[in-house]
């Protein structure tokens, strides 16, 4: 992957670690830990922590050769707020860990930070019941939902326009975790 866009762009100047998983379609209750077997851990831990560490390890070089930031999206969950299941939110609150230590091993040439959303209407959450949906909008501050371009924005702004930013969460929430 990182070859191929060297390849094509001839440098790369920032990488986006966006992929996730809650590997569930419904929250799963703290207290429900039958359910919180060794492979749904595993399916999110994979996704959700080793995939941005494996993308940033390798383009640790690149980055650093170009200056470069690197962006993790980890989630208010990793924050102490209820996510979709305590192992999502593990791997949420390892992935904050994660961005300051990376931070640590690419600097001073290359930065790292996270996006912290909180609820984002996307093609998961409006699949929620039209009362989730709705609580979790009033729940916030600005009475709205986030939108992916609202994190792209984020994310944005942390990967080019924040020089002197790093090792830093910045939560996108609308003050959903207020």
């Amino acid at each position: 992957m990182v070859r191929k866009a060297i390849n094509a762009l001839g440098r790369l100047d920032f990488l986006v670690n966006n992929a996730g998983t809650s590997a569930t379609a419904a929250p799963i209750a703290p207290a429900d830990l039958d359910r919180l077997d060794d492979g749904f851990w595993g399916a999110i831990l994979a996704t959700n922590l080793l995939g941005p560490f494996r993308c940033t390890r390798a383009a640790a070089a690149a980055l650093k050769a170009a200056h470069g930031a690197v962006c993790n999206t980890a989630s208010v969950a990793g924050r102490n707020m209820p996510g979709s299941s305590m192992a999502y939110g593990a791997s949420k609150a390892a992935l904050i860990n994660l961005t300051k230590n990376l931070a640590r091993a690419l600097a001073p040439e290359a930065r790292v930070n996270a996006v912290a959303p909180g609820f984002v209407d996307t093609g998961w959450t409006r699949n929620w019941p039209a009362s989730r949906r709705q609580a979790s909008i009033e729940r916030t501050l600005l009475k709205r939902a986030c939108t992916p371009a609202d994190i792209a924005t984020a994310i944005v702004f942390l990967c080019a326009d924040a020089a002197m930013v790093t090792a830093q969460t910045l939560v996108v929430d609308g003050g959903y975790s207020l």
